[in-house]
Formats: C-alpha cells, structure tokens, sequence
C-alpha cells in the first residue's frame, strides 16, 4: 500500500453532516472504501471536493467518483460518469449483487449490506479509468488489478 495524499475540501464535512440520521455513517463507510481503495491500487493523490453539491473524489488518471443521499427514494449510491463504460461493465461483472440506477449509479437502501470487496473492485476501476478504458472489461479480466482489493 503507497502513501496517499488526500486533499480534502472543508465543506464536505458540512454536507455529510447534513444528511439524515443513519445516512451519514453509510456514506462515511463508503468514503472511506474510496480512500482505502485509492491507497491500495497505489494512486498517490486523492483528492475530495464537492461536485453538484456531493462529496467527489477525483484521481489523476481517474473518472470521478460521487457519493449521494436521493431523497426521493431514500436511498444512497455511488455514483460514476454516465458516459463512461464503468456501470455497464459492474453490471458485467457482477450483475444482482448490485441495485444499479442506470448507467450512472450503484444504489443502496439503509438495510443493505454493501458488498464491500466487489465495490471497492468498481471503485478501483473507476480511480483508473484513463489507463483501462480501451480494455476489455476494463481489464478486470487481465489482471490489469486485483478484483479483490482487500476489505
């Protein structure tokens, strides 16, 4: 695992705490695989700021990555560039274990477990898009990664 360097916007802990109870521990838990993931696959800086209002998380090389509470579904997702090959390879990947919103998001309600060994796979190709996106699968299937980055 390298060093990161995470550079962090102070106005996202405002909007983490402004989500509704039991909301903000699940996004914290999903901020946080963000920045495990990013350690383990070695990118050496991070950095966190917010994008249409949600906490983002934007690597060199990388396709941002956002966190989100929906009100109207009452749900909380990660979200990905809608234009990028990431979502529809997840659901290659990994069909139902994962609730999809489209081609742009992985969706959670408060009583599910996330499937954090799986995600922070997602989250990795998503950290690295640039240098994978003309592979097949995004060279998940090329060793490109691990698909298991440890949880």
């Amino acid at each position: 695992m390298s060093e990161l360097k995470l550079t962090t916007n102070p106005k996202v802990a405002t909007v983490f705490e402004s989500y509704p109870e039991g909301f903000t521990e699940k996004l914290q838990h999903l901020r946080q695989l963000i920045i495990d993931t990013a350690a383990e696959i070695g990118i050496p800086e991070l950095e966190e700021t917010l994008k249409w209002g949600q906490p983002s998380y934007l690597a060199r090389k990388g396709s941002t990555v956002r966190l989100g509470w929906k009100k109207a579904n009452n749900h909380y997702a990660v979200y990905f560039k809608c234009t990028s090959k990431l979502v529809l390879t997840f659901k290659e990947i990994y069909g139902d274990i994962f609730n999809y919103e489209q081609n742009r998001a992985i969706e959670f309600t408060l009583a599910d477990e996330v499937p954090a060994k799986e995600l922070k796979h997602c989250i990795s190709m998503a950290l690295q898009y640039h240098k994978v996106k003309k592979l097949p699968l995004l060279g998940a299937n090329l060793g490109v990664f691990s698909k298991s980055p440890s949880v």
